[in-house]
Order: C-alpha cells, then sequence, then structure tokens
C-alpha cells in the first residue's frame, strides 16, 4: 500500500455508481462526499429521510455538480431493505458500501425480531447485499466494501445464540455484529472466488474517528457521564471523520485491494493512513463463515441463489 494514501488519491469515478448506507453523518458521508468529488453517481441510503435530505444539500454544497441521490433505508427492517432494492432506478452498480451501523445500545430487537446490533450491522447488509447481487455481478469490478471495527477482537459469533437471547451485553453484542461483518466478508468472498467472479467483497474499518456513533448508545441507555466520556474522547483523542473514511476509500477505490482483505489505519490500527489491518483468527474460519452464512439466510429469507455452492 501506497504511504500517506489520502483523498486525493482516489481515482478517478465519472461513469460509476455507488451505494453508501448511512452516508447521512460521520464516515458514510465523507466516503459518499469523496465519491461524489471523484465523479461517482452516489446513492445517500439513509434511515432518516430528513437527515438524508440535509447531508445531499450540504454535500452538493460542498461538492458543486455532484451527482447524489437520496433513498430511504432502514437497515432493521427487512421489508425497508426490499423497498430500497426494488426502487434503486440503476442498472449496475459499481461500489457498494455497507457502512452503516450502531454501536453498543441497551438491548433491543428489530422491526423483525433480531438483536438490534446484530440486525441492522450483519443482517441488514447481509440481505441488503443478496438481493443487489444480481446487478453486482452484471457490473465488471464492481466492489463490496463493508465496514467493520478492530473492536471485533472482543469477541467472536455465537452460532447458538447469535440474538443474544440467553445472555446480552452490549459490547460483546456489538464485537460479535463486527465479527459477522469479517465473517460475512470473507465467505462472499470464497463464493465469488468459486464461481469466476470478479467482484471484489472486502473490509476496512476507520480505527478512532470522531463521529455520533459513540453517544447514541450511552444517551439511550441515560448514561450520562459515560456519553460525556465519549465525547471528551472524541474531542480529544480521536481523528477527525475525513480521516477515518479513508480505509473506506482505498479500499473502494484502490487498485491492488485483494479479496477478502481489511483494510485501516496503519498507526497501531487507530489512527493515520490506511494500510493493511490485523484481524482475529477466527475471522477467517470457513466452517464459521459457512455456519453464519447458512443462518443468515435463513433469518432474513434472502438466498444467495447466483453463489450456492
Amino acid at each position: 500500500m501506497t504511504s500517506g494514501w489520502n483523498e486525493k488519491d482516489i481515482p478517478d469515478q465519472h461513469g460509476r455508481t455507488a451505494v453508501v448506507t448511512g452516508a447521512n453523518s460521520g464516515i458514510g458521508y465523507v466516503t459518499a462526499r469523496e465519491l461524489a468529488r471523484g465523479g461517482a453517481r452516489v446513492v445517500l441510503a439513509c434511515r432518516s429521510g430528513a437527515r438524508g435530505t440535509e447531508a445531499g444539500d450540504r454535500l452538493v454544497t460542498e461538492v458543486p455538480g455532484a451527482e447524489v441521490e437520496l433513498l430511504r433505508l432502514d437497515l432493521g427492517d427487512l421489508a425497508s431493505v426490499r423497498e430500497f432494492v426494488r426502487t434503486l432506478p440503476y442498472d449496475r452498480l459499481d461500489l457498494l458500501i455497507n457502512n452503516a451501523g450502531v454501536m453498543a445500545l441497551p438491548y433491543g430487537t428489530t422491526a423483525d425480531g433480531f438483536e438490534t446490533q446484530f440486525g441492522v450491522n450483519h443482517l441488514g447488509h447481509f440481505a441488503l447485499t443478496g438481493l443487489l447481487l444480481p446487478v453486482l455481478l452484471d457490473t465488471p469490478g464492481a466492489r463490496v466494501v463493508t465496514v467493520a471495527s478492530g473492536a471485533h477482537a472482543m469477541a467472536n459469533i455465537d452460532i447458538d445464540d447469535l440474538n443474544s437471547e440467553r445472555r446480552y451485553h452490549r459490547w460483546i453484542a456489538y464485537a460479535r455484529s463486527k465479527t459477522a461483518n469479517l465473517l460475512f466478508t470473507h465467505e462472499l468472498s470464497r463464493r465469488l472466488a468459486t464461481h469466476g467472479s470478479d467482484v471484489t467483497a472486502a473490509a476496512a474499518h476507520p480505527g478512532y474517528a470522531a463521529t455520533n456513533l459513540q453517544s447514541v448508545g450511552p444517551r439511550m441507555a441515560g448514561r450520562r457521564l459515560t456519553e460525556r466520556f465519549m465525547a471528551v474522547g472524541n474531542r480529544f483523542f480521536a481523528q477527525s471523520p475525513d480521516t477515518g473514511a479513508l480505509p473506506t476509500l482505498y479500499a473502494a477505490t484502490a487498485p491492488d485491494i485483494a479479496p477478502d482483505s481489511f483494510t485501516g489505519p496503519s498507526l497501531g490500527g487507530y489512527r493515520g493512513s490506511p494500510g493493511p489491518s490485523w484481524r482475529a483468527p477466527w475471522t477467517r474460519n470457513d466452517r464459521a463463515g459457512e455456519l453464519l452464512w447458512a443462518a443468515s439466510e435463513a433469518l432474513t429469507g434472502v438466498s444467495y441463489d447466483a453463489l450456492k455452492v
């Protein structure tokens, strides 16, 4: 990888179409903005129409002439995922950026009854990618980039308790959802290779970046001291969302990205320009990937028929 890589190194994106989930703020917004700056047509896939509209207006102000479109997407509701795919008006999709996520929330469930972090962070993106698979396969050189986290190292998945029904700890549930992101990338890469596809599946993480992700969980739980602590950390120790988005942008656009790679900040995995990132060995376990894949198909009702093994 090139030392010091930044957004100015993004290759020309004219003629490409990208979908970025969670594009209304933080890493997602910066990713969408820089892809649009490079010339891509970008779909902002956002849960809130109001916040998505505000983000779109801000983006075209920062990047005059940007080609952006807002479509509503609630990853915690499989009906919304299906409606998003049904209404997506394009017959090519060069980049799918599975960026949206929640972190360390109090226990809750999605519209479909899944534990919220597993449901939004993994199952929603699993369903979205599967439903978009036909157009991805029809687009030469398409990429699927899933945003995971270094926090995946705190916990492997429990295939017998994917929805944390036996015991719930907000940080363990978050870590398991991020392990699921990496196992999904691993198994998707394996299946794409088996079928001779040139679609690349890769993962990235932002390190410690100052976004609203850190404050939502404490606010929902009424933990004011924790919320203030997170705010102090974001202000004095975290890197900016602009820098935090670089690993995602690298994974999405750099020519030398390998299937099943994991890109993150090069300085200890927390800060700096993009580089190869350490990942726990269980995130490359073929059997775990197969089991999670089968469970995800069963839970979402989304079958990757073109990639059957």
